[in-house]
């Protein structure tokens, strides 16, 4: 039987953070004032990168109305020589695509963090610099605060120990706090770390190199936060469409001639870096390499992935027949082990069936 599958994509959709506080270290050196002449070589929070590499699972936590989830999975790769990203969806009308890279901001070579998707249908992009690291032995501490208005806007913490990764966040609700409160979290361990290896030799990763010269971008600004109810919001400084290196792939299916499908129940479209069966066997440790998925309708039979790593993959398809958000007995599926490569930058299609129901 497969395990629970709940993706918390919408819920991390803007600040992610772990609700942990024993997760936290003592405030660390903030960063130190800025050269005359800034040095590549002395990036902030340059050793982010280095860690953030595979895929990634955990529950998240919220104090928020939206609660908690008891999983969410992020496949963070290399995508430039300084750049590393993830794209999550939920459904068609919830995303996210978060992405760390080096950028020139204030005559210093920091490590900025963009944080952006759509809620509900209505985007929203923010941008964060790191401005205070500790690493040690033990651990990693990165703090990423609002460009702009700085830690009283908002701020994420980005905390390594051992495979275990914490990310906290905080944010001052629409500018209606005097500082920014704790908002929700992500407490995750590393499920894979083979899948990013391609990606990692292609481009020599990481390296001490500028993604983007924030020098001047956002001085008309009062706040590194751009929000759209139509599309992307048309002033964002690095849009998803200018992200390099990543393709998309649109995924379709159909039922085998047995089965009819519920149009308001839901299909779970997964796709992971290794084959989940052997013949009709399911190998449950594959789940580990779950890479992208989407909730859709049942009468829904595409959909396209975006903003997707290059690599090989294997696609399945699952349909919720009892709808309780479990894949289990009685719940359809495919069986075969449908694979497909997508290039850098490129397209590709792929399509499965539903054919089996689960014993």
């Amino acid at each position: 039987m497969l395990k629970k599958i709940l993706i918390a994509a919408f819920a991390v959709l803007f600040y992610l953070t772990n609700c942990k506080n024993d997760s936290k270290t003592n405030e660390p050196t903030p960063d130190p004032n800025p050269p005359t002449q800034p040095d590549i070589n002395n990036t902030y929070g340059f050793g982010v990168l280095k860690k953030l590499k595979g895929i990634w699972n955990g529950p998240v936590a919220s104090n928020t109305p939206l609660g908690g989830y008891p999983e969410w999975i992020v496949d963070f790769r290399p995508i430039s020589e300084n750049q590393i990203s993830a794209k999550n969806e939920l459904d068609t009308l919830n995303d996210i695509f978060m992405s760390f890279f080096i950028v020139k901001y204030n005559n210093q070579y920091k490590v900025a963090f963009r944080n952006g998707g759509s809620f509900n249908a209505m985007k929203r992009v923010s941008y964060f610099l790191a401005d205070s690291v500790s690493e040690n032995t033990n651990s990693s501490f990165y703090r990423f605060s609002e460009i702009i208005k700085g830690k009283k806007k908002a701020y994420t913490e980005v905390i390594f120990r051992a495979d275990s990764l914490y990310i906290l966040s905080y944010t001052n609700k629409y500018n209606t706090l005097t500082s920014a409160s704790h908002h929700m979290g992500w407490s995750a361990k590393l499920q894979d770390s083979l899948s990013t290896q391609a990606a990692v030799s292609n481009f020599a990763f990481p390296k001490k190199t500028m993604s983007k010269d924030f020098s001047s971008t956002f001085d008309s600004q009062t706040e590194a936060v751009y929000y759209s109810t139509s599309g992307p919001p048309s002033d964002d400084p690095y849009p998803e469409t200018a992200q390099p290196y990543l393709g998309q792939t649109t995924a379709t299916y159909n039922y085998a001639a047995s089965y009819t499908p519920v149009s308001n129940k839901k299909v779970f479209l997964v796709i992971t870096t290794q084959p989940l069966f052997s013949g009709f066997t399911f190998n449950s440790a594959v789940l580990k390499t779950r890479s992208r998925y989407v909730f859709l309708s049942a009468s829904s039979a595409t959909f396209t992935f975006n903003y997707m790593h290059p690599g090989t993959y294997f696609y399945y398809a699952f349909y919720d027949n009892d709808g309780n958000k479990t894949i289990n007995s009685g719940d359809w599926i495919s069986t075969a082990n449908t694979t497909f490569s997508l290039s850098a930058q490129g397209t590709t299609t792929t399509n499965t069936q539903i054919n089996f129901t689960i014993p």
